[in-house]
């Protein structure tokens, strides 16, 4: 009942959008202008105005016998007065094209030359001038409306230095984007298209000018175009974003309005800034599979080929050694969701020296216990149903090739495959010890929801070459001193830094930005029982705006994040400043403040700089109009030894807080001095040793 209910939902809202949104059907080529006459030579076909100079004519149909025949268009009453040439193929624009030869049920595309714009003109026709004689034409309608680019603001400016100039629609499916300026600091930003009142999760990604789905890197006032991806065209969507798809926040947008009349996308729109993909590097022979999918920005890619009441896959990987990639069915349909998911682990086992393609069942996000959390099937009473067929490792790249049936005999521990669309997980991580997947390190993992329909065929939608891919690099993590010797604290926002700030800190993903203390990057802080401390706290007080919405909070939980857990989770961690309750009860935050954010002066550069002091000289402060908020902090007897300042709506922003007895902070700023100076006493007794050496060997 809840699925035919769900069904007839699903119907009435489609049935919704083919009303509104008239040209989402496939065949939209324009406004139409009508249907040629024939007078000799079958000449047959329907005519539309694409954009103010270009015609295109569908089931183009033509013998091919005429001995100078072109096309030609005028603005005299009849035809061949007053005509003009079109060139076909366009190419042909600043020289003689070639005569028309035989087209049968043809796509053409008409480019007008010289300034020539529709609306001068009054006919089209197939004209041979060796004869002077018109085999075909259609006249256009005095009441034409043309379909035109429409202009749109410019992106909302929310997060990230986000900013642009006027986003023109340009086709049904091209938008130009000028002046793009994006500080290329989220960890998982995409150009974004969905539905709805805003961005929300249930969006697309649109490739870049490139035509790449890598995160977005940083613009600096650049001119840009995009394309929407697959059978997409701006009538089937209501936004444009910038969107972190990890961390589900939207950096900036632009509505698309409904009245839209724009050109089809008819291959009429020239891209200067984009160029082609590179094709698809198979990762060993595919003569046998007719389906290809790329999941995890391109470094997964997955075959597949019904073979029979099985399905053969092949996932290849751009991993490490240690490295494992899991595939297989999502726990939740319509959803990415490891907890029920069904999924093969392959890798290449470096203590067997085997490759491995292994069925896991995920009962719980944990490790395996044996008798649950993230389990090989045969751990937990079931069976390997994961045919291993082989595997090869070259060159970075692991791909492993396994069959599994389409119907399993265990459907409490397997999930069926279905004859239509079905949602699919993936995720990159180590393996452990035992070789098995560790469920507590996967790297990287599907966050969006990716659909695979295992019974079709002549999926092609891998243009990455893994063997393209770069190799992760170990960058030099920034040292950031502590902050001991204080009572008083500025709380701000400013970027991660990477994966050499936040991730290298900490261990944990960032999603873009942080806490700075005192205009350091997530320091340590040490503080003393009895004693009071202030922090004057600027993380935005906006809740409308959550990617600047920060309230500042002091906590035993690691993570933070306090207004997203249930009542369980939050009865686990104490919370020692910054919360209050209402009337209702509700828990409310008080240190809320405007909003100030340390942001790039150009773009991220936190990958060419080695360390933070250096970096802080490449941001700068911007803050909106109001004040800052207070929070007073009197550390109690009994606080632990360890607690975290953290963001009450958003998880890992900040970091620890060291609490000591009176008189050890003063210790602890010895102890740090200490080393200090005696890294300072051994740097200046190498620089005397290595000198000596020198004077030595070289100066006797």
């Amino acid at each position: 009942m809840a699925r035919c209910q769900h069904f007839i939902s699903s119907l009435i809202f489609y049935c919704c959008l083919v009303l509104h949104f008239g040209h989402a059907q496939t065949g939209y080529y324009g406004k139409k202008i009508g249907k040629f006459s024939s007078y000799a030579h079958g000449i047959r076909g329907d005519v539309y105005a694409v954009d103010e100079t270009t015609i295109f004519i569908k089931d183009f149909y033509y013998d091919g016998t005429g001995p100078d025949t072109h096309f030609f268009v005028g603005n005299g009453s009849k035809v061949g007065l007053g005509g003009y040439l079109v060139p076909y193929p366009e190419e042909y624009q600043s020289r003689e094209p070639p005569i028309l030869e035989r087209f049968e049920n043809a796509k053409i595309l008409l480019k007008l030359k010289d300034g020539l714009r529709i609306k001068d003109i009054k006919w089209l026709a197939v004209w041979c001038r060796r004869f002077t004689v018109n085999f075909g034409d259609v006249f256009l309608p005095s009441n034409l409306e043309i379909p035109k680019p429409r202009i749109l603001p410019e992106f909302s400016r929310l997060a990230h230095g986000l900013r642009s100039g006027n986003i023109s629609i340009l086709d049904s499916k091209t938008f130009y984007i000028p002046n793009l300026h994006y500080d290329g600091a989220g960890p998982d930003a995409y150009f974004w298209v969905g539905n709805g009142s805003e961005p929300n999760i249930h969006g697309t990604k649109v490739p870049n000018e490139v035509g790449s789905l890598d995160p977005l890197r940083g613009y600096q006032g650049e001119d840009i175009e995009v394309v929407l991806p697959k059978n997409l065209t701006v009538y089937n969507i209501e936004w444009l974003s910038v969107w972190c798809v990890q961390y589900k926040h939207n950096f900036g947008h632009v509505l698309i309005p409904k009245d839209l009349d724009v050109p089809p996308a008819l291959g009429q729109t020239k891209i200067t800034t984009s160029s082609t993909p590179p094709p698809f590097v198979p990762t060993s022979t595919t003569h046998d599979f007719s389906n290809c999918k790329e999941m995890l920005d391109g470094r997964v890619q997955v075959q597949w080929e019904v073979v029979g009441d099985d399905v053969k896959i092949r996932v290849s990987g751009k991993i490490k050694d240690d490295q494992y990639v899991a595939f297989g069915l999502s726990g939740q349909e319509n959803e990415s969701k490891m907890i029920g998911g069904d999924v093969v682990v392959v890798a290449y086992d470096s203590r067997t020296q085997k490759y491995i393609a292994v069925d896991y069942y995920m009962s719980h996000l944990s490790q395996c216990d044996g008798e649950k959390g993230v389990c090989p099937d045969e751990r937990v009473g079931g069976k390997n149903d994961a045919i291993l067929l082989g595997g090869t490792r070259k060159n970075g790249v692991t791909s492993v090739t396994y069959m599994r049936p389409l119907r399993t005999n265990e459907p409490v521990k397997d999930k069926m495959i279905p004859e239509f669309e079905t949602s699919v997980i993936a995720a990159i991580g180590r393996l452990n010890s035992r070789g098995e997947a560790n469920a507590h390190e996967p790297t990287d993992q599907t966050s969006e929801d990716i659909r695979i329909d295992f019974t079709s065929r002549n999926i092609h939608e891998c243009k990455t070459s893994l063997y393209n891919l770069p190799d992760s690099t170990t960058l030099k993590p920034w040292k950031i001193p502590e902050i001991i010797d204080t009572d008083n604290f500025t709380a701000r926002i400013g970027p991660a830094g990477n994966k050499r700030g936040y991730f290298a800190i900490t261990g944990i993903p960032p999603w873009g930005i942080a806490w700075y203390i005192n205009d350091r990057l997530i320091p340590e802080i040490t503080v003393e029982r009895g004693r009071t401390y202030t922090f004057i706290v600027e993380g935005g007080n906006d809740p409308s705006n959550p990617a600047k919405y920060h309230p500042f909070y002091i906590t035993t939980s690691p993570e933070g994040g306090y207004e997203q857990k249930s009542e369980g989770q939050r009865k686990q961690q104490r919370v020692l400043a910054g919360l209050a309750h209402n009337k209702e009860g509700e828990a409310i935050p008080t240190a809320q403040g405007r909003y100030c954010e340390w942001i790039h002066k150009s773009v991220d550069k936190s990958s060419e700089i080695d360390n933070f002091d250096e970096f802080f000289k490449t941001l700068k402060l911007d803050c909106q109009p109001g004040q800052p908020a207070k929070l007073e902090w009197t550390v109690a007897q009994d606080t632990p030894n360890l607690v975290y300042y953290q963001c009450f709506t958003h998880n890992n922003l900040g970091w620890k807080i060291h609490v000591v007895n009176p008189g050890e902070r003063a210790r602890r700023e010895e102890e740090q001095e200490g080393l200090t100076s005696a890294g300072s006493t051994i740097s200046t007794i190498i620089i005397l040793f290595l000198t000596s050496l020198y004077t030595h060997y070289f100066l006797r």
